[in-house]
């Protein structure tokens, strides 16, 4: 069996339960090296095989699993964060299906929210904005033209941006297209690792403080009003507020 599993943003403990049972009992462990951390394998049977496939292209990772596969062994394929979100797994997921291999997906914490929790902020503010974007600017890869930056920034929605930290100057001036510059921002450097960095800032002066501490790669933008401190209270907990398991109080009590 070949599992799809979701290594978490970086602390070993932000790994699932279900994804470590897999992982410690699997034959075939496939990682991505150069974002997974690699204390997640200290448990793993005795005779299981790590493969790093930061070198390989498709066709070698494929080539394994449909090897392994064909042997009966238990094949953990091992992506960062959540396999959803930029794992290129689908490609993957394609080829097994043609070939008739059954797998299963196993989610994990995506870098976008345990940075969130590091800023402690909630992307989804009442009064404020109820949307948030995940995306990248385009760089050697493409994106489609209706997603360009500037196309998403005009509602001024929560936007977490991927894989765009090495060209901030030029996704700055596509933000504030939208945004007005003095809009919050904040940029998180790998997210949950010890090596975790914090930026917060405005968006007319984020690019400097990220050059001033040397951040190029793996970090992850906010921008938007989520990151202020100005919101309404939920209605979740408002006293006056009434639904299926609460009922409303005066509010003049």
């Amino acid at each position: 069996m070949l599992y799809f599993i979701g290594a978490g943003a970086g602390d070993p403990e932000l790994l699932t339960v279900k994804g470590k049972k897999i992982i410690d009992s699997s034959d075939i462990i496939i990682y991505t090296g150069s974002l997974v951390n690699k204390e997640l394998f200290t448990d793993i049977k005795e005779g299981a095989k790590l493969i790093n496939s930061a070198p390989l292209n498709l066709d070698e990772v494929l080539e394994i699993i449909f090897d392994s596969n064909s042997k009966g062994l238990n094949i953990a394929r091992v992506h960062t964060g959540d396999p959803s979100m930029y794992g290129a797994v689908r490609e993957q997921m394609a080829a097994l299906d043609k070939a008739g291999i059954e797998y299963e997906v196993i989610p994990g914490v995506s870098s976008v929210f345990a940075g969130a929790a590091a800023i402690k902020r909630e992307f989804t503010l009442p009064g404020v904005t109820q949307t948030l974007i995940l995306t990248r600017m385009a760089g050697r890869t493409p994106v489609p033209e209706s997603e360009d930056i500037e196309n998403l920034a005009k509602i001024q929605a929560s936007m977490a941006i991927f894989l765009s930290i090495a060209n901030i100057d030029k996704l700055v001036k596509k933000l504030m297209t939208s945004y007005p510059k003095e809009t919050p921002a904040a940029v998180v450097y790998k997210a949950s690792w010890p090596e975790q960095k914090i930026i917060i800032s405005t968006l007319e002066n984020i690019a400097d403080k990220v050059k001033e501490a040397n951040i190029n790669k793996t970090a992850i933008i906010y921008v938007g009003r989520f990151l202020a401190d100005e919101f309404e209270l939920s209605k979740l907990y408002d006293k006056c507020f009434g639904h299926e398991f609460r009922e409303a109080k005066d509010a003049w009590r």
